[in-house]
């Protein structure tokens, strides 16, 4: 059982799901903090039927007969067992920062391209959560039970979008002053940014 293993049976424990329609709910809630692809979704749910945590049968839809998924006694003490469990240590995964510390490959043009990129994608996230908050005000939660955990994970989406964007305004303005990405060394400018660096504290 991996993360979305578990993460996939948290979402079979609100109510039953066909593997699409799994899918379509990852990708509405889950992509803000567990992001995969839609071909690991699809293959998670079988592999809890293997482990006995979620059953499966044959639904009729039209013409067309699809498999619904719905978690067993098993899958929901798995599910416990998970919660009290203790967690992985966070991972950041952006790839505008792989681009960074390997700038001095490419220009600064590159690199101003890079944060434009990351800036776009950023405001499409934040502009989204803040479309889905004022759906719930207006009854749009599909299980509004749920709406107090929903709630308080957009809180920290927001922060953390709005963190990203004040960086990406602050790295703009340190590239400005770069003439070039390659062999500056210790700058001045540097220098100061890595002495306020090393004498941050957590308070």
């Amino acid at each position: 059982m991996t993360t979305s293993s578990y993460a996939v049976l948290a979402l079979l424990n609100l109510r039953p799901w066909t593997g699409y329609e799994l899918t379509q709910q990852a990708q509405r809630s889950l992509r803000y903090a567990w992001p995969k692809s839609e071909r690991l979704l699809y293959s998670e749910p079988k592999k809890l039927v293997e482990l006995g945590y979620a059953t499966t049968h044959k639904e009729k839809s039209g013409n067309r007969s699809r498999n619904v998924y719905e978690i067993t006694t098993e899958g929901r003490e798995a599910l416990g067992e998970w919660t009290r469990s203790r967690t992985q240590p966070p991972r950041i995964e952006i790839e505008v920062l792989l681009r960074l510390l390997f700038a001095d490959h490419g220009s600064t043009k590159d690199l101003r391209r890079a944060l434009d990129e990351l800036e776009a994608d950023i405001r499409e996230h934040h502009d989204a959560i803040i479309e889905l908050m004022a759906s719930y005000l207006d009854g749009g939660h599909p299980f509004p039970e749920r709406t107090h955990l929903s709630v308080l994970f957009a809180t920290f989406q927001i922060e953390v979008f709005k963190t990203i964007e004040r960086w990406i305004e602050f790295a703009r303005h340190e590239i400005d002053d770069w003439p070039t990405t390659q062999d500056l060394r210790i700058t001045p400018r540097t220098e100061a940014l890595t002495r306020l660096l090393a004498d941050d504290r957590h308070p």
